[in-house]
């Protein structure tokens, strides 16, 4: 994963469940397969995943937070929904949905703007030293 998206305010927003299912997706890409990417439990099951409820709410965060763009709307009972990474352009493929290509954009996470969370206390340095005391 470049980076630019690991410094950006979409992927720091994440949960951890998120960004761990992010590197799952992103080592799934072989170069010429950006679209095809899958998150369904069966397959993730192989890599260690164990609920399909923590999967859907991560890949609703990596979606929502545009890291991650749906090509293909899977159904029951065989057909998974697949996925394309955005930092990577979209390859070529007949079988996306309908408008899916038309729809991704590369680096959509980048027009993201999250409000990520600071210190109470600022991010001012603090000098640290022994008390004066005994």
């Amino acid at each position: 994963i470049p980076v630019d998206v690991l410094g950006s305010s979409s992927y720091i927003g994440l949960s951890h469940p998120a960004k761990a299912l992010l590197l799952d997706i992103a080592w799934q890409y072989r170069g010429r397969n950006n679209g095809c990417l899958l998150t369904s439990l069966k397959f993730l099951r192989l890599r260690g995943w164990k609920s399909a409820d923590v999967v859907d709410r991560a890949k609703s965060q990596l979606i929502e937070s545009k890291l991650i763009y749906q090509t293909v709307q899977g159904h029951r009972p065989n057909k998974a929904s697949w996925y394309a990474i955005t930092w990577h352009a979209l390859d070529a493929n007949d079988r996306y949905d309908y408008g899916a290509a038309a729809g991704f954009k590369r680096g959509a996470y980048r027009d993201l703007k999250i409000n990520v969370l600071s210190p109470s206390g600022g991010t001012e340095p603090v000098c640290i030293v022994p008390s004066a005391g005994d």
